[in-house]
């Protein structure tokens, strides 16, 4: 069984600001940031029913990597869903992809004739899932991920005690929005507990579909507004995974503040929260003043493959 111990705060300067980076990308060598704490609970768990996981998403993703050090670890069978796996990928092994097949995934294309989603192929075969069968929504999006987020957001209030710290603007890019709601959650049902509590708003951005579909996923985990984190803009949209200029050159900024971010989020991310750092918002009631937090997630296992892409489009050095 692994607990992870607390994670580092170190500071950066970011659009003319003292910004503190949670290094949640540093938890551990195998479940780099958000993935260690939404799979957390099948660490800390006996689970003796559970011989198998199904899982799905991008033959490059964090979740695929984690899973399938998770499943050896427990000495379970991980079975993982892809649209596709490109061929240059299949050639050139790399990152998430080729760490996950050394881990002893089985990763398994849709079949060509499929013609839904992955999603619902994905649930559809979840309905005849046996009784040992554990099947995980794509990037962990389902409520067994709350009990780690619940443990990050212990750690960053004992970090806000100890600092002296009452309010806290905590911002993080997201996919399908489940680090950022579970945290929020857990901020808003503290400070009902407790009026003492510090006050955290949890910020984040949509880096997949759009900020209507991340609304829609914060709906699906909790019908709760209260619980929804407030997403934040700069009127662009991006296509997850497509690369842009403006992305990497933001990336080559922020890394040369000493820390390694990753190249799918990390970019966004920083885009839209420079955007809130320096655009007063009129008839918003979040502070942009406010001390700020921005939570790595880790990630930056995939980054080699994404170098690659860069460079090929760009030639970037």
């Amino acid at each position: 069984i692994i607990m992870f111990a607390p994670t580092p705060v170190e500071t950066m300067t970011f659009a003319q600001r003292e910004i503190f980076v949670k290094r949640d990308d540093l938890i551990h060598p195998d479940f780099s940031g958000n993935k260690a704490r939404k799979f957390q609970y099948f660490l800390e768990k006996e689970c003796p029913e559970i011989t198998k996981v199904v899982g799905y998403g991008s033959a490059q993703a964090n979740s695929l990597h984690s899973l399938a050090v998770l499943t050896k670890m427990r000495g379970w069978q991980l079975d993982y869903y892809v649209d596709h796996i490109a061929s240059y990928l299949q050639q050139n092994p790399q990152g998430n992809y080729l760490s996950a097949l050394e881990n002893g995934a089985n990763i398994i294309e849709k079949p060509e004739h499929v013609t839904e989603s992955l999603d619902s192929y994905v649930t559809e075969l979840a309905k005849s899932a046996l009784a040992n069968e554990l099947y995980i929504p794509e990037g962990g999006r389902c409520e067994y991920a709350a009990s780690g987020l619940e443990q990050l957001g212990q750690q960053i209030l004992d970090w806000m005690h100890e600092n002296h710290y009452l309010t806290l603007n905590l911002f993080l890019p997201s996919g399908t929005g489940t680090t950022a709601l579970f945290l929020q959650r857990f901020f808003k049902v503290k400070r009902a507990e407790d009026e003492g509590s510090p006050e955290v708003n949890v910020l984040t951005c949509s880096c997949v579909g759009g900020n209507d579909y991340l609304r829609l996923q914060f709906k699906q985990l909790s019908e709760n507004a209260l619980h929804h984190p407030r997403i934040i803009s700069n009127g662009s949209k991006y296509h997850f995974g497509k690369l842009k200029r403006e992305c990497f050159e933001m990336w080559q900024r922020v890394c040369a503040s000493g820390i390694e971010f990753e190249l799918l989020y990390d970019p966004v991310g920083f885009i839209m929260l420079e955007h809130f750092l320096t655009h007063s918002i009129v008839g918003d009631n979040i502070d942009n003043t406010a001390p700020l937090m921005y939570l790595h997630q880790g990630g930056v296992l995939g980054n080699p493959s994404m170098l690659a892409r860069y460079k090929r489009k760009y030639q970037a050095k």
